[in-house]
């Protein structure tokens, strides 16, 4: 059965970040996600888990400056020091959250920059990022977003994504398939997953049109999780949405399912 993480980013929003852990626990999940955790100390997220009894399961590098509209520095020129300084943050949050991967957003790409210079840039990272992330056995994943949504992120589809972990080389480097994202870039969702299922670390989901909770739009989710449950995927899948109203009431769709 599907196993299914509720991403606090954006689930039960109307209560302060660090409430939403006993949220997420009274609504049944036992595993959480979100975008980032380095605003707080990593012993008070911790705290949260264990008084909870929850896991974590997924955050991302540090991403910059979020507010600002930056997605990832990955990519981004003169940016790799800091990228480097974010990998080992990373790693003393995943640690102390006994998360076991991380996700990296590899960026918009500058107006007029060189395709070149960021392509090498984004691969020159990600190699630093897998060797160091291997050796504290925490997975890399990288995550194609659709181009509508946040126009100028590097990174838009599952072949381009599949073409630089070939690229990069490296054993711990995974695809993260976010579906809400492939629905709006290339479709083919089921045969997509079933092609890459060995690369593919997690999933997250959300409906399109308006990335809200599955069963609110054109994906036919039943049929995405019972070919998953098919194919044997053990991983989790990530309720990255934007609920309709109140999230605990639109978790109807997954009360016949386990969380």
């Amino acid at each position: 059965m599907s196993r299914f993480a509720a991403n606090l980013s954006m689930l039960f929003t109307d209560v302060d970040f660090l409430a939403r852990f006993a949220q997420a626990k009274a609504c049944g999940f036992s595993a959480v996600e979100y975008i980032s955790p380095y605003e707080y100390p990593a012993e008070v997220i911790q705290a949260e888990l264990a008084q909870h009894g929850l896991s974590q399961v997924l955050f991302n590098l540090p991403v910059g400056n979020w507010a600002e509209g930056e997605r990832g520095i990955a990519c981004l020129p003169g940016r790799v020091d800091e990228f480097r300084q974010g990998v080992s943050q990373a790693i003393r949050y995943a640690k102390a959250l006994n998360c076991p991967q991380v996700n990296c957003l590899a960026g918009k790409v500058p107006a007029g920059s060189d395709p070149q210079v960021i392509e090498k840039t984004l691969v020159t990272n990600l190699r630093f990022a897998a060797d160091a992330l291997a050796k504290e056995n925490i997975r890399l994943l990288i995550e194609p977003i659709n181009n509508l949504d946040m126009p100028g992120f590097y990174l838009n589809t599952s072949r381009q994504a599949l073409a630089l972990i070939e690229q990069v080389g490296s054993k711990n480097l995974w695809l993260q398939y976010d579906i809400y994202h492939m629905q709006r870039m290339e479709g083919e969702l089921i045969q997509t997953l079933r092609n890459h299922l060995s690369q593919i670390a997690h999933i997250q989901v959300a409906d399109n049109p308006g990335r809200h909770e599955p069963g609110t739009g054109e994906i036919n989710f039943d049929n995405i999780f019972s070919a998953l449950d098919q194919m044997g995927y053990s991983g989790w899948i990530g309720c990255e949405y934007n609920p309709q109203g109140d999230t605990a009431a639109g978790l109807s769709w997954l009360n016949h399912r386990q969380r």
